[in-house]
């Protein structure tokens, strides 16, 4: 068994605190997944005697989405002396996390949250798996071009993350000929976003939104709408990837484009890995437990190398190269961003097969 500790870590131990969603108004299947990821490397790197003959420890702290508390869980993980702080999912939280790690002093590996702006100035405590928001979002841009997509309907909630992709897609379809509308769903019900969309002669409606509310509502008004039988409804931020969305929508799920983070085939590594999670979930594996897994497997090279001094791991980003279970990873200062960054994990455009709804079609790869 892996060496979860939930609050005060054991003597002779390499503590490290896991920030996840564990509950709403987080994403809590995302939260699921990460943490199974997290702790199934945590299983490996203690099975193999850990670092320097002591076991990792994984000090879980639930985020449930929000920054304050994520915050305060930081304070308290650095009082109780780790290492190190991985995971989290939310953009907003993952933000919040690197701003006081950096103020503490602490190193922190982002596991899932993609916003671009996850610092406000350059930092060498933080490090980030997951692709940057305007990389993989630019991916799936080009998709919906390619797909002869040029007017779109974005719903839209309010929010910094929500707002960051629809200003990327913007950005990049209008030089090449497309628009895109956003439509606030606060202020409109899923039969008058419904309206909307014929009113903009839309080919395409992206849920720049939260799940199950307002998505799944949503996605049930306009697939029971004829008029819009032709409609391509996309979710570029992985809502259609876990179960949840299969057993509230069934069929109707199908065919929605959204971003995940895998390559086309795993290799023999990934292959292990995921029959490992698949046993700890239940369920087939999501990429976000990939990514939790690799972040306790770059961590732990790290703390190999550099020891459990804040200042060495965060030193030891940029000379680490490890292999994941999607590839190669090593860290970059790709142009504009404030922290090192893989760059780049794989990025896929995926839908769920009509024809098989637990099975996914890669339509394009960037």
């Amino acid at each position: 068994m892996s060496r979860v500790t939930t609050q005060v870590p054991p003597p002779s131990s390499v503590p490290i605190g896991a920030l996840v969603p564990l509950s709403r108004p987080g994403w809590a299947e995302a939260g699921r997944h990460l943490l199974a990821g997290l702790e199934t490397a945590v299983q490996e790197v203690n099975d193999a005697g850990g670092i320097a003959g002591q076991p990792l420890d994984l000090l879980v702290r639930d985020t449930a989405a929000d920054p304050q508390r994520a915050t305060a869980a930081v304070d308290e993980l650095a009082g109780l002396g780790v290492a190190a702080v991985v995971g989290e999912y939310h953009s907003v939280v993952a933000r919040a996390v690197a701003a006081r790690t950096e103020a503490l002093g602490l190193p922190y590996l982002c596991s899932s949250a993609v916003l671009d702006a996850l610092a406000d100035r350059p930092t060498d405590r933080v490090a980030r798996l997951c692709p940057a928001q305007s990389h993989g979002w630019r991916v799936y841009a080009d998709f919906l071009l390619d797909a002869g997509h040029r007017r779109i309907v974005a719903a839209t909630q309010p929010s910094v993350y929500w707002a960051a992709g629809a200003r990327i897609l913007r950005e990049h379809l209008a030089p090449r000929g497309g628009a895109i509308v956003e439509l606030d769903t606060g202020a409109l019900s899923p039969a008058e976003l419904c309206g909307e969309l014929l009113g903009h002669g839309a080919t395409a409606l992206l849920l720049l939104v939260g799940h199950p509310e307002p998505a799944v509502p949503i996605v049930r008004a306009v697939r029971a709408d004829r008029r819009l039988a032709e409609v391509l409804i996309g979710a570029p931020a992985g809502q259609p990837e876990f179960a949840e969305w299969r057993a509230l929508l069934g069929d109707q799920g199908t065919a929605v484009p959204f971003l995940r983070y895998l390559p086309e085939q795993l290799g023999p590594r990934g292959e292990r890995v995921a029959a490992a999670l698949r046993a700890r979930l239940g369920e087939e594996p999501s990429f976000v437990a990939f990514e939790g897994h690799d972040t306790v497997t770059v961590l732990a090279e790290a703390l190999r190398s550099a020891g459990t001094d804040h200042q060495r791991i965060a030193a030891a980003w940029p000379q680490l190269s490890v292999e994941g279970t999607r590839g190669p990873i090593r860290f970059t200062r790709p142009p504009g961003s404030a922290v090192w960054q893989w760059a780049w994990p794989p990025v896929q455009v995926v839908d769920r097969d009509p024809s098989a709804p637990d099975r996914f079609r890669v339509l394009r790869t960037g």
